[in-house]
Formats: structure tokens, C-alpha cells, sequence
């Protein structure tokens, strides 16, 4: 296999970030495919839905060793996301002329919008938590309610890779108030990785994955995210999240306007 070095690098540097601040990939590497390598938007989107199941994997584990899962939450939200992502997949792919490959406006205005709610999650996560605890002190949901939201994050995430990550976990905290930070995270990330290996692999079927791309993104990804994470208790989050999100506000707009 030849691993190109530039999107080795590239791999490297959102690895860090997400490692830093625990946000998805996707709302970083599928832009940057988009936007800096020419990849066609559905190439993006399905090699980054394959690279964040791998990716995600490693770090369910380790959640999921220390108890930090809840799995009927996680079972509730694949209810509603995984046949949601296949059947958005199928619809575009029969629908869109030329196909899945053919919908590149329709994938670039997802992604773009899904990046300004991404952004708008990163800036207000801490003051909607306040919110959603003190407006419901029970803490109690319908479980129907998970599954409408695991079928809004299939469908956002099977269009544009974007959304299991810092969407999942507000919608989370909305959902489930009073459970535990560590628990809304461990539970979002052990249904993002069906989420994204069911549509990433929608996706192959369908033509739109470069397995070259997604080996040199995790050649340089996997390190990055190691060491991002060793770092990530030196550098203020105050400073990250924002910056960030102000990033994911430019990049979402300029992908709108693609």
C-alpha cells in the first residue's frame, strides 16, 4: 500500500486535536479531504465514517472497561440510527441523479450545516447541561425519545460523517441530565462506532471509499491521537473548544457556499 505523506500528516494533525478535545474526526478530516485534497465529497465522507470506527474503537474499550457505558442508552440510539443510516443511503443513491457519487451539493450543505451545529454544541455544551438539569430534575426520558434522536444522528452522520461525536453527547445531556458526564460520553462513543461502521460500510457498497486514503490517514492519525491525549490535560480547554469552534463555523460556511 502507498501511504501518501501529506494525508499521513493530516491524520496526524486532526488525531492530536480530537485527542486534545475529544471532538469526532469527522468534524475535522472530512472538510479537510473535502476542501485541501480535492477528494469528492462522498469519498470523504465514506473513508472518514470507516476511519472513525476504527478509530472509536480503541477508546470504547477503554470506557467500556471502567464502566462509563450505558448500553441500554447506547441500544435505544441504535434502534433509531442504524437502519436510518441505511435507508438515507439507499434513498440518496436511488434518488440523487447519478447516484450517491452524483450528490456532492447535497453532501457539502450537510456537512457545512452539521459543522455550524457542531459549533454552537462546542460553544454552549456546558450552559445546555445547565439548562437541561434544572429544568428537569428527574432526569427521566421516554425511551422513544432516544430513539427519534439516534435517527436525526444516523441520518446527519450516514450524509456527512458529522455528528455522533459533540451532537451526540448535547443531545445526551438533554436526554439524560442527571447521569454522569463520563457515562454520556463512554455511551455516545460505543454508538458511534456501529453508527459509523454500518454506514461507512453503506458506503463501500455504494462505491465511496478509498482504502489508500483511509490507510494513510490512519498511519498518521493513530499517533496523533495517542499524544493528544497525553497532552490534553496541560493545555486549557477554555482556549481549545472555542477556537475550534470558531474554526468549524469558517469551514462549515465556506462548505455551504462549495
Amino acid at each position: 500500500m502507498v501511504v501518501d505523506f501529506a494525508q499521513s500528516l493530516s491524520g496526524f494533525v486532526v488525531g492530536a486535536i480530537v485527542g486534545l478535545t475529544g471532538v469526532g474526526g469527522g468534524s475535522l478530516m472530512t472538510p479537510l479531504l473535502v476542501l485541501l485534497f480535492g477528494i469528492h465529497p462522498a469519498t470523504a465522507v465514506g473513508t472518514d465514517l470507516l476511519y472513525a470506527a476504527i478509530t472509536k474503537s480503541g477508546g470504547t474499550f477503554v470506557h467500556a472497561r471502567k464502566g462509563h457505558v450505558n448500553w441500554r442508552i447506547t441500544g435505544l440510539l441504535a434502534i433509531g440510527s442504524l437502519p436510518t443510516a441505511a435507508l438515507t443511503l439507499l434513498a440518496v443513491h436511488q434518488y440523487a441523479p447519478g447516484g450517491l457519487g452524483g450528490a456532492s451539493k447535497v453532501i457539502t450543505v450537510a456537512l457545512g450545516c452539521a459543522l455550524l451545529l457542531t459549533s454552537g454544541a462546542l460553544i454552549f455544551r456546558n450552559h445546555l447541561r445547565q439548562f437541561a438539569q434544572s429544568h428537569d430534575p428527574e432526569s427521566v426520558r421516554h425511551p422513544s425519545l432516544s430513539i427519534v434522536t439516534g435517527m436525526a444522528l444516523g441520518f446527519l452522520v450516514s450524509i456527512s460523517s458529522v455528528g455522533a461525536g459533540a451532537l451526540g453527547v448535547t443531545a445526551l445531556f438533554f436526554l439524560y441530565p442527571k447521569l454522569p458526564a463520563l457515562r454520556i460520553v463512554g455511551s455516545d462513543l460505543a454508538h458511534a462506532v456501529p453508527l459509523t461502521l454500518v454506514a461507512g460500510l453503506g458506503h463501500w457498497l455504494l462505491g465511496s471509499v478509498d482504502w489508500y486514503l483511509l490507510g494513510s490517514l490512519l498511519v498518521g492519525s493513530l499517533p496523533g491521537i495517542y499524544i493528544g491525549s497525553h497532552l490534553s490535560s496541560r493545555v486549557p480547554d477554555r482556549f481549545l473548544r472555542p477556537a475550534l469552534a470558531g474554526m468549524l463555523v469558517l469551514v462549515g460556511g465556506r462548505l455551504i457556499a462549495f
